[in-house]
């Protein structure tokens, strides 16, 4: 293969099947299109059915929507086992997530554990069911969506539940990264900044949040819809063969702080 034929291949995910988890909304919706403009048979993954089918819709044949809680161990097999259905399983995209604000000495233990159980415990069920099918092909990439918050902490955002369970996460993609690395299966992952999703809403709609945020961002802005296409082509194609077990900050300069 010539050097330009290897540079135009080395995003494409022609041949690829792809699980994105929470694709009914936000940067999932977004996920799960630009996996699929770049060749992949994308699975979508959400609770919402009429949004998963308006994505269907939006982008025709190779996107398959499948209805999804992923704090449901049954739920989550299920999704895995069409997702192999579809072909070689090559990509799993852990997006789904939920987060509240409450000051730590108000936040009920039982909201705390519910926010473990989707943004912790179900990247690695989802983790390990899709390594069962990509570890006896020797290849594959587990994409978890972390956040900025998982490496710094967000007060005076009150968000103790959220950042401990993306903290967490981005221990979990180093240790599976480190535990798979010689058999041929790559976890990295996405740590974003500040962006438009249903869950910073309240963020985008308040001239104080909009302020803080200009204001502790180096760049000066929020991250616009497109400006997290490129990491996730970079983590889930052949361009990062030589990569695992990392955190890829999309911030703006937030953590460089």
């Amino acid at each position: 293969m010539s050097l330009h034929d290897h540079v135009s291949s080395l995003f494409s995910l022609e041949g690829q099947v792809a699980v994105v988890t929470g694709a009914s909304s936000g940067l999932g919706y977004r996920f799960a299109k630009v996996l699929h403009a770049a060749g992949a048979t994308v699975v979508a993954a959400a609770r919402r059915e009429e949004r998963l089918n308006q994505l269907a819709s939006e982008c025709g044949d190779g996107l398959i929507p499948v209805v999804t809680d992923v704090a449901n161990d049954d739920d989550c097999v299920q999704l895995i086992n069409i997702a192999a259905d579809a072909g070689p399983l090559e990509i799993l995209v852990n997006n789904a997530g939920i987060g509240d604000q409450f000051a730590a000495e108000d936040e009920d233990p039982a909201h705390f554990r519910q926010v473990l159980e989707v943004n912790l415990t179900a990247p690695f069920v989802l983790s390990q069911l899709a390594a069962r099918r990509m570890l006896p092909q020797r290849s594959g990439s587990i994409i978890n969506v972390a956040s900025v918050l998982g490496l710094v902490a967000s007060a005076p955002i009150k968000q103790a539940s959220y950042c401990a369970s993306k903290g967490g996460l981005v221990n979990l993609t180093r240790e599976l990264g480190a535990q798979w690395a010689r058999k041929g299966v790559r976890v990295n992952a996405l740590a974003p900044g500040w962006f438009v999703s249903e869950m910073t809403d309240v963020m985008w709609g308040d001239e104080g949040s909009m302020n803080f945020i200009q204001r502790n961002t180096p760049m000066g802005r929020g991250g616009n819809e497109d400006e997290l296409d490129g990491a996730l082509l970079f983590l889930a194609s052949r361009a990062s063969t030589y990569v695992t077990g990392q955190i890829l900050a999309v911030d703006g300069g937030w953590t460089a702080r």
